[in-house]
């Protein structure tokens, strides 16, 4: 794992894979298969497999809920806070040794551009370095009930977490919710997603060499269907932290129900960013492309709605389409401005979205075809896409399309832009663009999401909270706030 990238990079070029990746489950410790099913890892730069991974099912997650629940019992509920520190930020350190080997796996498995995937690394590092200061810190409250009373709070860990993690950031999300899990004294179980499975097991090595006890991370790989569903049913679990669909976010909320198991749920946003006509023009456009084109549109809080005011439309627009349509497309590992989508089946959705609003005429100012690598005529890639002057009721407007496709809806004032931007079943982020702080505020009091950015979009690192609202889902991960998730209070009472 010492090799540079551009020796990795070659050694993709010339073979199309890198050696030294994992493709077994992680379960106790040790990687392990308990059967021969196995699925191939596919190269989105290159629709072609680069892998192969053990496909699991009930029998591995029930040994993986075993090994957690005994080493939750037996030796990390009961381990010094400044040990799981001390764990977490030597995590942190291999994480940084290893940067190079993570990136080009990362790149290679998602379709990340190298930049994208250097980005990733780097915030799971920080990830982890963020929650190894915070592990000794976690601490309840005492209450003043009189001379002759003591009263006081405990925060206990809840004890084995399960993380379905998504495909669209396998590493980074991975790292923000098992890092507080370890850190509040919980034990672990990742499934990722059957897109992108190898740094979620390469993580396994890295925690197993920074000292974490045998069964406190497990991973087991393979389907949603055949892994994911026998985890978030599992009557041993205490906590599901999911990442995905608002559809499967409702299956795995019905499953935690069946056994009163706590959730955080993270189901996806049509976030807006709302552009008023006083705005300085070129940063928000860079902003805004930045925003949707970033992993090919693939993020969650991705700013896939354009909320404009009309005085401001057309040389906004001139501007942001001449700057989508300069952005190079490429394999991930070539490290152009935008990478390919992540799967064939994602490929299709995004491509039902661009026919359907052809066929209804919709007017296009950048963009609006699927398309493959110019250089290779290989992979799964999207043209940054600007579809103009929408409707409220747009499918294009309502739904999450997951790609690199923006939206566009005029407003004619600042009340109109505020109920527009609230005006799908999503929550999560939302952006304002002004250079009058009185309207920017105006906006953030009005604006229905967890988090706001203002003259700027991903802003905001691990410190701060995140989470959405409505139909983006229940919780908030990152920040201190991330840790109560992974935590219980215990209230305790003595008169004497």
């Amino acid at each position: 794992m010492t090799a540079s990238i551009d020796s990795l990079v070659k050694e993709v070029q010339e073979t199309g894979s890198v050696s030294g990746l994992p493709d077994k489950h992680f379960i106790a410790g040790s990687f392990r298969a308990l059967g021969n099913e196995a699925l191939d890892c596919f190269d989105p730069g290159t629709a072609k497999p680069f892998a192969r991974f053990a496909a699991g099912g009930a029998e591995e997650v029930n040994e993986a809920v075993a090994a957690a629940r005994e080493a939750f019992e037996g030796v990390w509920r009961d381990s010094l806070p400044p040990l799981r520190g001390r764990i977490l930020g030597k995590a942190a350190e291999l994480i940084r040794a290893r940067a190079d080997y993570l990136t080009v796996v990362e790149s290679l498995d998602s379709g990340k551009t190298l930049s994208e995937a250097k980005g990733d690394v780097a915030n799971a590092a920080r990830t982890f370095e963020y929650y190894a200061g915070a592990a000794d810190k976690i601490q309840g409250d005492s209450f003043p009930l009189g001379p002759n009373c003591l009263a006081y709070t405990v925060e206990e860990p809840i004890g084995v977490t399960a993380h379905i993690i998504p495909w669209n950031y396998p590493l980074a999300m991975l790292a923000r919710g098992v890092a507080p899990a370890l850190a509040a004294g919980c034990t672990v179980v990742a499934k990722p997603a059957e897109q992108t499975p190898m740094t979620a097991l390469l993580m396994a090595q890295i925690l197993q060499e920074a000292g974490l006890p045998d069964g406190v991370y497990n991973v087991v790989t393979g389907t949603g269907e055949a892994a994911g569903a026998p985890l978030a049913n599992h009557k041993d679990v205490d906590h599901i932290t999911f990442t995905g669909s608002v559809a499967t976010g409702m299956s795995v909320m019905q499953a935690a129900a069946r056994n009163i198991t706590q959730v955080t749920l993270e189901l996806g946003g049509k976030s807006p960013a709302v552009v008023l006509a006083d705005c300085d023009l070129d940063q928000a456009v860079g902003s805004i492309a930045g925003s949707i084109y970033k992993n090919a549109g693939q993020i969650c809080s991705a700013g896939s709605r354009l909320v404009i005011e009309r005085g401001v439309r057309d040389a906004f627009l001139d501007k942001l389409s001449a700057q989508a349509g300069s952005l190079k497309l490429g394999h991930g590992l070539r490290d152009p401005d935008v990478g390919p989508v992540n799967s064939a089946q994602q490929l299709d959705k995004v491509s039902g979205y661009l026919s359907d609003a052809k066929a209804r005429g919709v007017a296009t100012r950048s963009g609006g075809s699927t398309t493959s690598d110019p250089e290779t005529g290989l992979g799964w890639f999207v043209e940054p896409t600007i579809f103009d002057d929408l409707a409220a009721d747009d499918p294009l407007v309502q739904e999450e399309i997951f790609g690199p496709v923006l939206a566009v809806q005029v407003v004619d004032s600042l009340e109109e832009a505020a109920e527009v931007a609230n005006g799908t079943d999503y929550g999560l982020v939302a952006g304002v663009f002004t250079r009058d702080t009185k309207k920017a505020r105006w906006l953030t009091n009005k604006l229905d999401a967890g988090q706001i950015y203002i003259n700027s979009w991903f802003t905001v690192g691990i410190e701060v909270p995140f989470g959405g609202n409505k139909k983006s889902g229940i919780g908030r991960e990152k920040g201190l706030e991330g840790l109560r998730a992974y935590t219980k209070v215990k209230a305790v009472g003595e008169r004497f």
